[in-house]
């Protein structure tokens, strides 16, 4: 069997292949062919967003480049970068083609689409500017217009149109206080489809009355078309109430933006129209298209581990809550397995999307704190390996994706002189693990399914 973290990486990277936004995409670009055929379009436009956006787009232009007439994206920076340019570490973890994308892209592999590098997850000036080009182009669209729109994770921040009234700063300031609060997806797309022009159904509503095509990879738990980039393209299930009730559960209401309160009071006292619901008109030319998630990056993840030699056993899909929480439960689950399996080679497989509140001053991501608190649970037992990573490469404000550990991760830390407890309280994960050289860092891996653990026992 090979080293135990070479065998996490490699299953992690399988997770990886399996969503490769390009061939979801190609599969169903004969089907975009014909719709734009029958139809007797005039027009094909591309717009995407998110950090899957141009390896998304270089296969409708690869497939379609002769129906496009012109395209907008916008992608987090550092996400449309040749995969030559990567660093030698970056290379260094991809390496023996677990996980190349041939097709991942820079502007310079693009013919018609322009491409905004913007911030995530707190928007900026870019993605302002890359949206308002975005809704240029839709707002010149008309009934003999096809309108392919990719949707990937992080299109929330990416796509950003404060509504009327509300200032970038004020939309930058709630999202970073919704960020620190430890609020979960669905609750921050509430808030933030509530203070937009183009979220929650609103860009179908600017589009309108052309043909939209959405494809998108999935990066919420349960694949919520209305939580997905907060549901563009989507009937809203939520309200300006809703939006209220997230801010008061986290003590908030004091600290928001005026501005985005008396947003909030005018729509649910019925003075500001709610996001477009389901039954609407806009919505009958609008098809929103699932072509990855999580579940599917886990389902080859399990089949690599089996092809390893392992018994596999997929654990949950749908992980949530606080970080250090859930690095507790996996290692709850990691010593009872150990201590009962016999001579079975184990790997247990689980993904979803933590959350973590901020209390410290340090830098970290999810999956570094929960591969802190695991290690700190599992410390001085042998055999047990743990991989926490996001699926897009990016863990926080760092340039790694996760962390590995295992039983001697404690022990290199404290005959370094590091206290464990005192990193994860700090919420510094990303400082502990760079200490002991054990970030698992791949660079953006052009997908986003959110998040991948594995964990092998022996």
């Amino acid at each position: 069997m090979k080293d135990r973290k070479e065998s996490v990486a490699e299953i992690f990277y399988a997770a990886l292949k399996a969503v490769d936004p390009y061939s979801a995409v190609k599969l169903f670009t004969d089907k975009i062919r014909s719709v734009y055929q029958d139809g007797n379009f005039k027009r094909l436009i591309v717009v995407g967003f998110g950090k899957a956006a141009c390896t998304m787009a270089k296969a409708i232009e690869d497939n379609l480049g002769d129906l496009i007439d012109t395209g907008i994206l916008i992608t987090k920076f550092r996400h449309a970068i040749e995969q030559q340019n990567r660093t030698a570490e970056q290379q260094l973890n991809m390496a023996n083609n677990l996980f190349l994308n041939k097709n991942y892209c820079s502007t310079a592999l693009l013919r018609f689409c322009s491409i905004f590098e913007a911030g995530h997850p707190v928007p900026d000036e870019n993605g302002l500017k890359g949206t308002e080009e975005i809704i240029k182009i839709l707002r010149d669209a008309d009934e003999n217009t096809l309108i392919v729109c990719l949707i990937s994770g992080g299109g929330s921040a990416l796509l950003v149109s404060p509504y009327e009234g509300i200032s970038l700063n004020e939309k930058q300031a709630i999202t970073e206080l919704l960020l620190k609060s430890g609020a979960d997806i669905n609750e921050l797309n509430t808030v933030r489809k509530h203070i937009s022009k183009v979220k929650g159904g609103r860009l179908a509503e600017i589009a309108y009355p052309a043909k939209v095509i959405s494809l998108i990879l999935s990066d919420v738990i349960g694949d919520r078309l209305d939580v997905i980039a907060s549901g563009p393209t989507a009937p809203d299930k939520t309200t300006y109430n809703d939006s209220l009730k997230v801010l008061e559960k986290y003590g908030l209401i004091d600290n928001a933006p005026r501005s985005i309160i008396n947003v909030f009071q005018k729509g649910a006292d019925g003075f500001i129209p709610e996001t477009p619901k389901e039954g609407n008109k806009i919505f009958e030319n609008v098809e929103n298209i699932i072509i990855g998630s999580n579940r599917i990056a886990l389902k080859a993840a399990k089949e690599k581990a089996e092809e390893l030699g392992f018994h596999a056993e997929i654990i949950s899909s749908e992980v949530t809550g606080e970080a250090r929480d859930v690095g507790r439960w996996l290692a709850d689950i990691a010593r009872s397995k150990h201590s009962n399996s016999s001579n079975r080679l184990n790997c247990l497989i689980s993904g979803g999307e933590t959350t973590v509140t901020v209390k410290g001053n340090g830098k970290g991501g999810r999956n570094m704190e929960l591969a802190l608190s695991f290690a700190i649970e599992i410390e001085g037992i042998d055999g047990i390996t743990l991989l926490s990573a996001g699926t897009d490469g990016t863990d926080g404000p760092t340039d790694a994706a996760g962390a590995i550990v295992d039983g001697e991760t404690l022990k290199r830390a404290r005959a370094i002189g590091l206290n464990p407890e005192e990193y994860l309280n700090n919420n510094d994960s990303y400082n502990f693990f760079k200490k002991i050289n054990m970030l698992f860092i791949t660079g953006p891996t052009g997908t986003n399914v959110m998040d991948v653990q594995i964990m092998v026992i022996e």
